[in-house]
């Protein structure tokens, strides 16, 4: 089910000869004259071409992409690796490396597609952040080699009904008892839990030593992204958790009441577990920063969005000309904004909107949310923890004092919109967000203030759970340093045994086995005309 904010127009681009003179870009800077051959292209053929005349007009990087003609759109065999070859021209100059080129894959590391009309792995990206699913609801992740454990389960989905909780150990999957570590075993488990069957049949141990074998089928439930809540008396202080594991669009008020019990609480100090959160809508890490930056910031800026060079500069002339005038801006009910003086004449499009970094619009500023007073926040963090979850660290780390523990995040300092293109939606990162102090570009993730492995055995709220308990101890003794007996206890889980996975591999079967998640920033601008 599309979420309101995404019931876009379907504005269906197959350019007649017109629309393709008026918009095809044959030179190395959008801005420059336009050349284009009348020819006859097919549906197809049509589609990569608009993919391609976004891309270069809206991408962050665009200035490194070639003409249309030295690009030819036309001979790639499919909108993926058209996608994919788009997104390798940019270069960080901090690793040499395309911004968007991960080692080992073939996929870009932020831009996707996402087809409306179909179902299976891309259809599936954004469930989880536009408030309803139809899957299993739950994840699996290696706790060692040969013990295969839940990571996550969803409330109230047809997991959490059949009585799997984060901890259960997996025996058995569609009959399968050897799910031992392997490139082979985690594509059986990627086909038997993110692929296209109605249901799975799982054996299982839970936490109390109770072996159930169930089957989960496949089912519509509404996404609730709070994991688990609970406040804990650490030293005389009292401390709250929160796990929260993507930033849909419909938890603003769960949110707020869960921040309200902290308050209630007299919670003093901040636990917000983001492990799994590849982040969602920036409107609702907004919210969350509000409710838990110091009243203080009120008016201040919180992040600046910043859009590439051409967008910045457009002229009257080229928003006309621009692509955007193909996008309407939709308000909140999902219809059209009527606007006469607008682009086009008719209704608001994202041509009408303003792009520059010193517009109001681009300028986020606090403004408190609530009464719950923090002297700490703690992010419990992985390299799954992605796009909206590192815009809410990097906008209060400048404004609070924030402590990071895990393992450094996954690096997504860009953030989109989502364009529509006949039957498909086309996220390519359009524009970057940097803090009060203009500090960004975290390409390579944000780093922890204590490096330490997660431990798959325990139940969300164990406080001997590794990661837990190392905020628990900081907020017991201002420090990570722990006694002898306590030392060895977190170490037995946060060090990398022998049967353990390596950094290296944990990576590679997150990306695999994170199938329902993304790793994305979404903007949809809310500016009324």
């Amino acid at each position: 089910m599309k979420n309101k904010n995404f019931c876009y127009l379907l504005v269906v681009m197959l350019f007649n000869i017109g629309l393709i003179t008026s918009c095809k870009k044959d030179t190395a800077t959008p801005e420059e004259p336009i050349t284009n051959p009348t020819i006859t292209a097919s549906r197809d053929e049509l589609t990569k071409d608009s993919i391609f005349l976004y891309t270069k007009e809206l991408y962050y990087w665009n200035t490194s992409l070639p003409t249309y003609d030295a690009f030819k759109p036309r001979s790639y065999s499919s909108n993926e690796s058209e996608l994919y070859a788009l997104t390798q021209y940019s270069s960080d100059p901090s690793t040499g490396k395309p911004y968007e080129y991960v080692s080992g894959y073939s996929e870009p590391k932020y831009s996707f597609i996402d087809y409306v009309t179909t179902t299976g792995k891309v259809a599936t990206l954004k469930a989880d952040v536009n408030g309803t699913a139809n899957d299993y609801g739950f994840s699996v992740m290696y706790n060692t080699t040969s013990d295969l454990r839940i990571k996550y389960v969803y409330p109230n989905s047809p997991a959490s009904e059949q009585g799997l909780t984060r901890g259960c150990r997996i025996t058995s999957i569609n009959g399968r008892t050897n799910l031992s570590y392997s490139s082979s075993t985690v594509n059986f488990l990627n086909e038997a839990i993110f692929g296209t069957n109605s249901s799975v049949s799982l054996s299982f141990v839970d936490l109390n030593g109770v072996t159930k074998s169930v089957v989960v089928h496949s089912t519509n439930y509404t996404v609730n992204p709070i994991l688990f809540t609970n406040v804990y008396t650490v030293g005389g202080k009292k401390v709250g958790y929160l796990v929260f594991n993507s930033f849909t669009n419909n938890v603003s008020a769960a949110l707020k009441t869960v921040f309200s019990n902290f308050t209630s609480q007299g919670v003093t100090e901040l636990i917000v577990d983001l492990r799994y959160n590849g982040g969602g809508y920036v409107s609702t890490a907004t919210e969350i920063i509000n409710l838990a930056a110091p009243i203080a910031q009120n008016g201040n800026t919180m992040y600046t969005t910043y859009y590439n060079g051409y967008l910045q500069g457009l002229t009257t002339a080229q928003r006309k000309a621009s692509v955007l005038v193909h996008q309407p801006l939709l308000d909140a009910g999902g219809n059209l904004q009527n606007f006469t003086a607008g682009v086009n004449g008719k209704y608001v499009t994202y041509a009408d909107l303003n792009y520059s970094a010193t517009s109001a619009d681009n300028i986020e500023k606090f403004a408190k949310s609530g009464s719950l007073a923090l002297s700490r926040i703690y992010f419990i963090v992985s390299g799954s923890t992605a796009s909206a979850s590192e815009l809410t660290i990097n906008s209060l780390k400048p404004v609070m004092d924030v402590k990071l523990i895990g393992a450094t995040t996954y690096g997504k300092p860009v953030g989109f919109f989502p364009i529509r293109i006949d039957k498909l939606d086309l996220y390519v990162p359009e524009f970057e967000t940097k803090n009060q102090l203009g500090v960004g570009g975290y390409y390579s993730g944000l780093t922890v203030d204590k490096e330490a492995y997660e431990d798959l055995t325990k139940a969300w709220g164990d406080e001997t759970e590794t990661l837990l308990a190392y905020a628990l101890l900081y907020a017991k003794n201002g420090s990570f340093i722990t006694t002898g007996a306590k030392t060895a206890s977190l170490s037995a889980t946060s060090t990398t045994m022998p049967d353990k996975l390596s950094s290296t591999e944990i990576k590679a079967v997150t990306e695999s086995l994170d199938q329902n998640g993304i790793k994305g920033m979404i903007m949809v601008p809310g500016k009324k005309f």
